[in-house]
Parts: C-alpha cells; structure tokens; sequence
C-alpha cells in the first residue's frame, strides 16, 4: 500500500510560479510512474503530467512550456513546479502512482492517489 501527500498548493497571482510536492511511503517509489492531475470546480480531473521511473515525462497540451514535473528516487518525492500560472489553472491538485506505464496514467488509470492540494491562482 501506497500513502502519498501533496503539499506546496496556495494562493498565488497570475504569472507567478508554485512548485507542488508529493511524497510516497509503503512502497518502492522508484517502481512507479508517477504523474499529477487537476480537478476543478464543476469540471472533471484531467491528467496534468507524468513521469516514469527513468525520468522520462509527459505534459498535457494546456501546461506544456508552463509546467515541468520531475521526481527525487531517493526523497521518495515528485514534484510539479508550475510558472506562468492562469486563472485557469486553480483547482485541486492530486497525486497519483501507477504500477503501469504513463500512457494508462495519463488515461486516469492510478493505483494510488493523493488527497489533494488547492491551487488558487487571482487575476
């Protein structure tokens, strides 16, 4: 069994950067791909980023150039570091592991998921 923790959401204004952290424990952090999603008011999650065990990554379309995941096999810890922030990117950020590759994460297939962290960016 796999307990992740986001930590890092907050208040920020338009333009300006955050950088979201998970930890994973109980299980081998190395052995999973690891990949983020966002959940906004009255919308369904959508697949932000993933990242498997070699470091290779995947971006949806609306964060790419804005957004860089990247992942710690030692601190057991990935990361989504996010600049240029939009009114459009406030919502609920989750973490999640799959035993898979980052094709089915990306298709929302996770083992583990993270309770999530509030993202809230002003205009």
């Amino acid at each position: 069994q796999v307990q992740l923790g986001e930590s890092g959401g907050g208040l920020v204004q338009a333009g300006g950067s955050l950088r979201l952290s998970c930890a994973a424990s109980g299980g081998t952090f190395s052995s999973y791909t690891m990949g983020w999603f966002r959940q906004a008011p009255g919308k369904e999650r959508e697949f932000v980023a993933a990242i498997n065990w070699t470091g290779g990554s995947t971006l949806s379309e609306s964060v790419k150039g804005r957004f860089t995941i990247s992942r710690d096999n030692v601190k057991n810890t990935v990361y989504l570091q996010m600049t240029s922030l939009k009114p459009e990117d406030t919502a609920v950020y989750y973490c999640a592991a799959s035993g898979g590759s980052r094709r089915r994460l990306e298709a929302g297939v996770g083992d583990y998921w993270g309770q999530g962290t509030q993202v809230t960016v002003s205009s």
